[in-house]
């Protein structure tokens, strides 16, 4: 059974997606907590595992993987088996950043990011089109990341 979460849970969750590294004197006063409940609800909100992890966000083209492909996969057969086969060899590739199961004319849609053009040739070449049922990719260059983003919006 999920826990509701209050409002000052969702404030806090808002406040920490926006700035993970901000302390608990700065987040309680953001949130209108003094200090000792407020580390005790992100303590509690990590053991529960609202909150997954706190990470930093990395600016592709700083680190040469600036070309992004959606990739739409149909596989050639949907069994428990093949679709556990795939999920489990997909996340193996370091360039896809995502993974989606779809329910439409594709069964899989893949965020990849690459270096260039020709990376994602051989990438698709060698390791996707080479998944485990996969009988056939179309690929999507991303000409512009209108709005590309981790957070989740909670209403307070």
């Amino acid at each position: 059974m999920r826990r509701v979460l209050d409002h000052i849970d969702r404030r806090i969750l808002n406040e920490l997606q926006a700035n993970g590294r901000i302390s608990i004197v700065d987040l309680a006063e953001r949130v209108h907590l003094t200090k000792t409940p407020c580390s005790e609800r992100v303590k509690r909100l990590e053991r529960e595992g609202v909150i997954s992890g706190y990470g930093a966000t990395i600016a592709p083209t700083e680190v040469d993987m600036g070309h992004v492909m959606i990739v739409h996969v149909n596989l050639s057969k949907t069994s428990d088996s093949s679709l556990e086969d795939f999920n489990r060899a997909v996340k193996l590739i370091p360039e896809v950043q995502m993974c989606l199961m779809i329910a439409g004319p594709f069964d899989y849609m893949l965020k990849v990011r690459t270096r260039d053009i020709n990376q994602f040739r051989i990438l698709l070449g060698d390791q996707i089109s080479q998944l485990p049922s996969v009988s056939q990719t179309h690929s999507f260059a991303v000409m512009e990341s209108v709005k590309e983003t981790k957070v989740i919006e909670l209403p307070a």
